[in-house]
């Protein structure tokens, strides 16, 4: 099977800063993409940024500038660094990854249990 493992999340005042990681375990053939989406109360989730496996990266508009996603392929890990956190960050933010198990043919998306991200002083 396939495990997404996020840490880092947590309470943080407004400007400060936070990484959260995302680490994926299991038989993994290959990953396309990985990234973070989250969810606030009462909120639809949104994707906040992904990287591609050739190094690209897309983020939300309301992050960019602020937020930088990074990857470690030898790890299959994913990391977020988010500065200048604004109380409209606030959310649980999980982790995704589309990838191709070792004995399937295609290319599936797991989660992760998800991170509370708080932002409040």
């Amino acid at each position: 099977q396939v495990q997404l493992v996020e840490s880092g999340g947590g309470l943080v005042q407004p400007g400060g800063s936070l990484r959260v990681s995302c680490a994926a375990s299991g038989s993994i053939f290959n990953i396309n993409n990985m990234g973070w989406y989250r969810q606030a109360p009462g909120k639809e989730r949104e994707l906040v940024a992904n990287i591609i496996r050739d190094g690209t990266t897309n983020y939300v508009d309301s992050v960019k500038g602020r937020f930088t996603i990074s990857g470690d392929t030898a790890k299959n890990t994913v990391y977020l660094q988010m500065n200048s956190l604004k109380r409209e960050d606030t959310a649980v933010y999980y982790c995704y990854a589309n990838l191709k198990h070792a004995y399937y043919t295609n290319y599936n998306t797991y989660w992760g249990q998800g991170t509370q991200v708080t932002v409040s002083s």
